[in-house]
């Protein structure tokens, strides 16, 4: 299967569905508190139970165990916490390392992922952003890795450091693949005033705007796309990139997908393919902030005017939002408790306070989108499959909650 092809087709189809109109932010829906019970809602495929775990402060980031137990990261703080059988552990993992107690909310959140070997090696990886020494407005995407004992991690050290330092706010997320190498994602959205990211996400140069490839000890894997190429950073699998908040790899062809943020509408779903070029912020489906400097800074043109969406040698998006949902984790279907959602994929929505399911058609083209559990208002962060076969969301919220769906009884 050609997936440039498919890619292709499938925006050629929505630019003519949505005839490129309207490209303002999402009018964002109010927040609303999380009930401690249960909830039902409606999905085109059956009823939902909605289960929430509770006692979570913006809780963002999920990883799996092998003994089903669920590790879950929240903003600004020092600890993991662990949930097993539904039940959030009232005793905190320590032993993150101290440099995340400077971060401030709107920074960005904590990673986490699990070695695909945690049976035999119990080591957890986790990403985030850690202060420049001297210059605390400053900070660069970082991945730890330690042995989790307990309640503890153990034996934590940093293999790897950005070389690209920001004063504003950017994601980093980590994924292990097929491969069993470790993808980092690291954003380069250019909000700020004094140290513009924007540009990063064309230099070859920079960490930021990127997708890397790494060895499980954070080392660079002979076979990335630019090793040896002068002036390109080795650990660079793909770039062009703004701010990837979520990934994952296709069940059955093993293609890294990612969800970025546009700027102001453009919320991309795009297949990752090594040495490619997704065109950040030489193109976008986003227009610049009104009230922001990037688009002088970025070369994109002033909000009025919709910026070029193609160019050549840079890859289109599998699909996009406009309006921006504020498109954030993801996760493709493949359990057994929602047979009606198999093979689809599912992405959360911050500003969207939202789960939107993507339904594909026979060729592997996005066939429509169903938007689930809007009636919660909630801001959907982070979206897993557990091994249960059951999907796990977690709230952007203050009162946060892990949200387990099931199929209503």
């Amino acid at each position: 299967m050609h997936w440039s092809s498919l890619r292709s087709s499938a925006v050629a189809a929505l630019a003519l569905a949505l005839g490129l109109a309207g490209t303002a932010g999402w009018a964002q829906p109010p927040a609303a508190s999380l009930p401690d019970t249960p909830q039902e809602v409606d999905s085109a495929a059956g009823r939902i139970r909605v289960v929430p775990i509770k006692g979570l402060v913006y809780p963002w980031a999920l990883a799996f165990l092998p003994d089903g137990g669920i590790l879950v990261t929240e903003q600004n703080r020092t600890a993991l916490r662990l949930i097993r059988g539904g039940v959030l552990d009232p005793t905190p993992i320590t032993g993150l390392p101290s440099p995340i107690t400077s971060q401030r909310r709107d920074t960005a959140g904590v990673d986490v992922a699990v070695h695909p070997r945690f049976a035999e090696n119990q080591l957890v990886y986790v990403a985030f952003w850690k202060a420049k020494p001297g210059a605390e407005h400053l900070r660069t995407a970082v991945v730890y890795r330690a042995r989790l004992e307990g309640h503890r991690l153990t034996d934590a050290e940093e293999i790897f450091e950005s070389v690209s330092w920001t004063d504003g706010p950017s994601a980093a997320r980590i994924i292990f693949g097929p491969d069993s190498m470790l993808y980092l994602a690291i954003g380069a959205p250019g909000f700020q005033e004094s140290v513009g990211a924007t540009s990063w996400a064309q230099d070859p140069d920079q960490h930021g705007g990127k997708i890397l490839r790494l060895n499980d000890d954070g080392t660079v894997p002979p076979d990335n796309p630019f090793v040896g190429q002068a002036d390109y950073q080795p650990e660079i699998f793909a770039l062009g990139i703004r701010n990837a908040i979520g990934m994952a790899f296709h069940p059955q062809f093993g293609h890294l997908w990612e969800t970025e943020n546009g700027p102001q509408g453009g919320d991309e779903i795009n297949i990752i393919q090594p040495g490619l070029n997704y065109g950040w912020p030489v193109v976008t489906y986003g227009r610049a902030y009104s009230t922001d400097p990037e688009g002088a800074r970025s070369g994109l043109p002033p909000p009025t005017i919709q910026p070029s969406t193609a160019a050549p040698g840079m890859e289109e998006p599998f699909t996009y939002y406009t309006p921006s949902i504020a498109i954030s984790g993801m996760a493709f279907y493949t359990g057994d408790k929602f047979p009606g959602w198999t093979g689809d994929l599912f992405v959360g929505g911050l500003a969207g306070r939202q789960l939107s399911r993507v339904v594909f058609n026979a060729q592997g083209l996005e066939r429509r989108r169903e938007p689930l559990l809007t009636e919660l208002r909630q801001r959907i962060r982070d979206v897993k499959q557990g091994p249960d076969g059951f999907l796990y969301l977690t709230t952007d919220m203050q009162d946060g909650a892990v949200l387990r769906l099931e199929p209503a009884p």
